[in-house]
Formats: structure tokens, C-alpha cells, sequence
């Protein structure tokens, strides 16, 4: 009788144990769970923690609460400005109803993938190439909020998204490299044309000044200026030695008046030893422009123009026209 006894009770401390590991579930601190009784949701979502359920009637399910991050694959697409791209992204989500996620949803992880793939391609059409470059963080919020919208009804909440990467084709890639040299270089002109433009304004400031001094110094400063332009084979100054020239000449006195006398002897030729007045060479011009030919004046010359004063050359390379005898 005892022996039976101890069988049978040995037998239903089997069963027990049978039944409590059957019955025994543990949800651990990132899960939830959700029961199901015959098909039917019975009470509220399963904390976390050592739970019981009922064996072979029950059903539990664990849902992830972790934050899921989802590639996205790249998706190819024709932006408004007809450039065809390839674009991947990277969505951040997580589940915030439990219940929701299992019962709205097939698989929600699926459903998030295709919306973000659908959503990626319709902000690659409504997107400019620029945009898609250099405005990604509108990007970015406006392809959250398409993904969002029906992601709340399957109890997901996308917490962010990100466009990982666009890729252009090597034609697009050539013409971009073509346009910023392009913009490169049109900045240098300006730099230098601004350079060029005060650089004009101080020398016209410094001929002003060289037009109120005497003749002899203008003369000087003159050959002082043309010299340091040479030396830095400077193509600014091209200009302004035939400005200061004709300054020169306005600024030479008149002729003295003629002396009615004895007739005039016959003008000697010039000799080797005789001095002559040159006019300073010009730089010569970095874009092919024909800088106009000194010409040498000698003192019979340079006569009518008075002491000091300089022949001023012609643009074109001819000489100068022969200035009338006025000595009578």
C-alpha cells in the first residue's frame, strides 16, 4: 500500500513538473508579450519578467521594443531635373504597441521595408539633383513623415531616417567637375579685374599729380614709373605711359614768340654728339596688343614743345607729324 502510494505521488510531482515547465515563460527586459487563448487576445501585453500560461490552450508571442535599424536598398529613380540616381537610405524604428505590431500587421518589419523603398523613389521624383546633394536634412524629414504616417496604425514608430548615399552617373560626374571649374575660374577674373580696376584708379590719381609738377620731374617720375613696370613685367601699365605723355605735353610751356632778326642760319644736322630726347618704352602687352614704338626727338626736335617736354608716339607704330616751323 505505501509502495503505491509513493508511486502515485511520485507520478504527480512528475506532472507538476511537467505542466510548470510547460506553462513557465520568461520575457526578458527589451520584450513584450502578447497571449493569445484559443486565437483571441486575452488581457493586457506580458511585462517583463517570469509569466505562466496555460498549456496548449495559450500562445505567446514576444515582440522586440528595441530600436530596429532597416537598410533600405538603393533605389533608382529620375529626379525632377531629369538625372537618373541611385539613392539608399537607412530607417531607424521601433515598436511602441505590442499588440498592434502582431495584430494590424503581417510582419511588420516587411511593411516598413516596402514603405521605405515606395517612399524613398516618390521624394527622389518630387527632388531636384541639388537637393538631393546639399538639402538632406529636409530630405530626411519629409521622407520620415511619408513613412510615419502609416506606420502609427501598425504601432511603429519610425524615430529617424537617413539617405546614406546618392550615386551619378560618370557623364553627370565629368559635367558637375566641368561646371565647378568653371565657377572657380570666374571668380579669379573678378579678383583680377578689382585688382586691375584699382590699380587704374591710383595710377590716374598719381598722373593728376605728376600734371601740376614741372616738366623736367614729371619727365623723371615718368621714367621711374615705366622702369618698375618693366622690371615686373607688369601688363597693367600698358596704358598709362601714353596718358602721361600727353600729360606732358599739355603741361610743357608754350614756345617762346619769334624774334624778328637776322636770317637764320642753316640748321646743322645733328651730330652723333648732339642729346636727344627719348620717349620711355612701354611694356610690351600680355594679349597680343601692339604697344606703339618709341620715337626719338632730338633738340631742334623738341624745340617747339619747350624744355623738358617729350614726343609722344602714335598708337599705330607711325611717326609723328611733323610740328610747323613757327621761328620764322
Amino acid at each position: 500500500m505505501v509502495e503505491e502510494l509513493l508511486t502515485a505521488g511520485a507520478v504527480a510531482g512528475v506532472g507538476i513538473v511537467a505542466y510548470l515547465g510547460a506553462a513557465a515563460r520568461v520575457v526578458k527586459q527589451y520584450e513584450r508579450g502578447v497571449v493569445f487563448r484559443l486565437g483571441r487576445l486575452r488581457g493586457g501585453v506580458r511585462g517583463p519578467g517570469f509569466t505562466f500560461v496555460v498549456p496548449v490552450v495559450d500562445r505567446l508571442r514576444k515582440v522586440n521594443m528595441q530600436i530596429v535599424t532597416m537598410p533600405v536598398p538603393a533605389q533608382e529613380g529620375i529626379t525632377r531635373d531629369n538625372v537618373t540616381v541611385r539613392v539608399d537610405a537607412v530607417v531607424y524604428f521601433k515598436v511602441v504597441d505590442a499588440a498592434n505590431a502582431i495584430i494590424e500587421v503581417e510582419d511588420y518589419r516587411f511593411a516598413v521595408s516596402q514603405m521605405a523603398q515606395t517612399s524613398l523613389r516618390s521624394i527622389i521624383g518630387k527632388s531636384d539633383l541639388d537637393d538631393l546633394l546639399s538639402n538632406r536634412e529636409q530630405l530626411n524629414q519629409g521622407l520620415e513623415l511619408m513613412i510615419d504616417s502609416p506606420a502609427v496604425g501598425w504601432g511603429v514608430q519610425i524615430d529617424r531616417v537617413e539617405i546614406k548615399d546618392v550615386s551619378l552617373p560618370e557623364t553627370m560626374k565629368r559635367s558637375m567637375a566641368r561646371q565647378a571649374e568653371a565657377d572657380r575660374e570666374r571668380r579669379a577674373r573678378i579678383i583680377n579685374a578689382d585688382a586691375e580696376l584699382q590699380a587704374s584708379k591710383k595710377l590716374a590719381e598719381a598722373a593728376e599729380v605728376m600734371s601740376e609738377q614741372p616738366a623736367a620731374l614729371q619727365l623723371r617720375l615718368l621714367q621711374t614709373v615705366v622702369a618698375v613696370a618693366a622690371e615686373k613685367n607688369s601688363t597693367l601699365v600698358l596704358p598709362f605711359p601714353v596718358e602721361l605723355l600727353r600729360f606732358l605735353e599739355r603741361a610743357a610751356p608754350a614756345p617762346a614768340a619769334p624774334v624778328p632778326a637776322a636770317p637764320a642760319a642753316a640748321a646743322p644736322a645733328p651730330s652723333a654728339a648732339s642729346p636727344t630726347i627719348a620717349a620711355p618704352a612701354p611694356v610690351a602687352p600680355s594679349a597680343g596688343i601692339a604697344a606703339p614704338a618709341p620715337v626719338a626727338a632730338s633738340e631742334d626736335t623738341a624745340a617747339g614743345l619747350g624744355p623738358g617736354a617729350v614726343v609722344e608716339p602714335c598708337l599705330d607704330g607711325s611717326p609723328p607729324p611733323a610740328e610747323p616751323d613757327v621761328r620764322g
